[in-house]
């Protein structure tokens, strides 16, 4: 049952949103969107921090190294990964790579392995995270982004889950829910043990720039009023969003889909991407982004409960131009001695996602693949066409119903792809 008596669903459908509202719900005062926003930006944050943590770990660069007789474990230099920013196009000089190390160091995610340094200096000198090392402060602020964080996972890996694409004045929103139906859930999973601690737990997560009010007008009900995670958890984020502290809207425009690319020449409206082509060659796609809702409101909130360790599987999507020389049908993909061969490939994601980017519909294709990604390893190359997700046939679905079962799906993805043969 929903907070609002005789709002169904139906009538929420075809009322003005403020028709629902019960008497004496507070809109958001400026203050709390303000620190909410704040929140938002510290979560943002540590996403980044954790997804560059774990990149780092792969690469080796995080290693145990010695130093006047002394054993650092699990450290980094400085001068070494400035370096590595560069040459991974996640910074395109050393001062920005200084820059955005320095943020992670104000934000208490990386320090000097002595603490004998509080700025990042482009030096031999060995740095840790604070992951590594134990001394990453679990406050309460972080306790309930971890909590956040948990259950956004737990929700997206079910079946008939409760996140959804829905449209209210024409405007679609992703990973949206009804306050009631999040209730209902958190009851039923056991993650709380009534409608109170879970109506605490959802203001809790508001006031955390974590979900919000779609039109982030009000705070957090148990009513069918909608909400949606404003955090996309599994989103890739590139580190130079780290520099646009005062632009809350740059930090949540990439829209939601299972793939990541590494962003090249990250400057204000550009978005190119690498892409591997069928020739092995190198190419880049221009991307056009697509927004999402940004606006949030907040504070803090007592409430907090242990969450498993930070784990982002990051997600991130560009719109480019279509890279296919002409559109394919169905039909042509199908008839008997089309020059096209199937193949299937077993993907694993690893800590940055999977590494492409699907697009179009009916059927869709491969738009681009990251060259460093999991599905690049796995063989995936542009232009392919999408036959089967998980052994569910797709060539009638569009790319953003494609996008849900691999969002939804478990982290080997096996998928069936139709090449033109050579």
């Amino acid at each position: 049952m929903c907070g609002v008596p005789g709002c169904s669903l139906l009538s929420w459908v075809h009322l003005p949103i403020a028709a629902c509202f019960q008497p004496g719900m507070e809109s958001l005062s400026t203050s709390l969107k303000k620190k909410a926003t704040e929140q938002h930006y510290r979560a943002e944050v540590m996403i980044a921090g954790e997804q560059l943590r774990l990149r780092l770990h792969d690469g080796k660069l995080i290693k145990d190294r010695r130093y006047h007789l002394r054993t650092y474990p699990n450290c980094f230099v400085a001068k070494e990964l400035t370096d590595w920013l560069i040459d991974h196009k996640e910074a395109p000089d050393r001062e920005t790579g200084i820059r955005l190390m320095q943020k992670l160091m104000d934000h208490y995610i990386i320090h000097h392995v002595c603490d004998e340094h509080s700025d990042y200096k482009d030096a031999k000198l060995l740095y840790r995270f604070r992951k590594d090392d134990g001394t990453f402060p679990l406050s309460k602020d972080v306790k309930v982004f971890m909590r956040g964080q948990s259950l956004y996972e737990k929700l997206v890996s079910v079946e008939e889950s409760i996140l959804k694409v829905r449209e209210e004045n024409s405007v679609k929103y992703q990973r949206t829910f009804l306050g009631c139906e999040m209730i209902d859930w958190l009851v039923q999973e056991g993650e709380v043990e009534n409608r109170k601690e879970a109506v605490e737990l959802g203001r809790a997560l508001l006031e955390h720039g974590i979900i919000q009010h779609v039109s982030n007008r009000h705070h957090f009900f148990d009513s069918d009023i909608l909400y949606q995670f404003w955090i996309n958890f599994r989103r890739r984020r590139r580190l130079t969003e780290l520099l646009n502290e005062n632009s809350s809207r740059t930090l949540s425009e990439s829209p939601d889909s299972p793939f990541c690319l590494r962003k090249l020449n990250p400057d204000p409206g550009n978005t190119s991407f690498l892409s591997v082509q069928t020739n092995k060659e190198i190419k880049i796609v221009s991307a056009v982004r697509r927004s999402s809702i940004t606006s949030l409101a907040g504070n803090s909130n007592p409430y907090f409960s242990t969450a498993p360790t930070l784990v982002f599987p990051p997600v991130a999507e560009c719109n480019p131009k279509s890279v296919l020389k002409r559109p394919v049908t169905n039909e042509e993909l199908l008839s008997p001695g089309a020059p096209y061969v199937k193949k299937t490939l077993t993907i694993v994601g690893d800590a940055v996602g999977w590494g492409f980017v699907v697009r179009g519909g009916r059927p869709c294709h491969i738009q681009a693949v990251d060259p460093g990604g999991p599905a690049a390893a796995a063989g995936m190359k542009v232009c392919q066409f999408v036959f089967s997700v998980n052994g569910m046939y797709v060539l009638h679905l569009d790319y953003q119903t494609i996008s849900s079962l691999i969002m939804t799906g478990p982290r080997t993805l096996v998928m069936e792809v139709m090449e033109a043969v050579e």
